[in-house]
């Protein structure tokens, strides 16, 4: 199984939508060149800032292979797998075109709330099933149970194949605790961009990004930084320019605050698929007065 390179700025990708509510593929073409333009270090598509619970099973399909297309080998694409059925997700993984595809992303199961076993016999499964490397996606905010770190290190230990955790919890101390007894070859990625400083320091290798979706050559900027030692000084520039930003992006939720900024920037319509919305007249006023500052 080839190994892919996750050490720096992958974007949470969103889907554009036309007026009508079908997938705008204009828009989701330049917010690829964008991101190939602003070196963007690899591409997730499917993740939940994509709405993909909204999509159909042929949107998914379609939307993958358009943007393996645009990104023609340039940079990798790593695709979200996820879900609360793992025989169904075991049936994806034996049946889904994965071609140009270099690693999946697949979130906790989320609703039904198992219990550390079921994670880890979840996992397991997929990761018997998978032709591709795994990455673990912990976000106990939206899928309502948590993921511990002997978990995730027990299945580092045990699936050649799970290389990564992408790490939403917030838990510093969860996080620390992975980072340090992780095995070879086993790394984790911040799933919040507002901790991505923080994790990089403890030994973390980079970040999924939502907020990269609008400004991708600043997030490349402060996780090279930090990269290379200096992730204090980053933090504190990123927090002068941007703090308001990151604040007000999430304040109605994702992936409506980043989907504003870009819709501001000129980039997409402002369209999410029930049950999401736009951003509130108010807030959208005040990400436009924000980003009024940069130009």
């Amino acid at each position: 199984m080839s190994k892919v390179d996750l050490r720096g700025l992958g974007v949470a990708l969103i889907t554009p939508f036309e007026e009508d509510n079908s997938v705008d593929y204009e828009a989701l073409s330049r917010l690829v060149q964008f991101h190939l333009e602003n070196s963007t270090d690899y591409i997730v598509a499917l993740g939940t800032t994509a709405e993909t619970p909204t999509l159909s099973k042929k949107e998914k399909n379609d939307v993958v292979r358009f943007i393996v297309e645009q990104v023609n080998s340039k940079i990798p694409v790593v695709m979200g797998v996820g879900g609360n059925n793992t025989a169904d997700l075991v049936d994806d993984l034996k049946n889904i075109d994965f071609s140009g595809i270099s690693a999946i992303l697949s979130v906790t199961p989320y609703y039904n709330k198992p219990t550390q076993e079921g994670l880890y016999q979840h996992y397991c499964a997929l990761s018997q099933a998978s032709p591709l490397p795994v990455i673990l996606y912990n976000v106990p905010g939206r899928t309502g149970v948590n993921m511990t770190a002997e978990t995730t290190l027990r299945l580092a230990r045990d699936c050649s194949n799970i290389v990564a955790v992408k790490e939403a919890s917030g838990d510093l101390d969860q996080i620390k605790a992975i980072i340090d007894s992780a095995p070879e070859g086993f790394h984790v990625i911040s799933g919040d961009d507002a901790i991505t400083t923080d994790v990089i320091a403890l030994g973390g290798i980079g970040v999924i990004s939502v907020f990269a979706n609008a400004f991708p050559g600043e997030m490349v900027w402060l996780v090279k930084n930090a990269l290379e030692g200096n992730a204090a000084d980053a933090r504190r520039k990123m927090n002068a320019d941007f703090g308001t930003l990151f604040h007000l992006m999430f304040v109605e939720g994702n992936p409506a605050g980043v989907k504003c900024l870009l819709h501001l920037k000129g980039m997409i319509h402002n369209k999410l698929r029930l049950p999401l919305v736009p951003v509130s007249e108010k807030t959208l006023q005040e990400i436009k007065k924000e980003i009024a500052k940069f130009g």
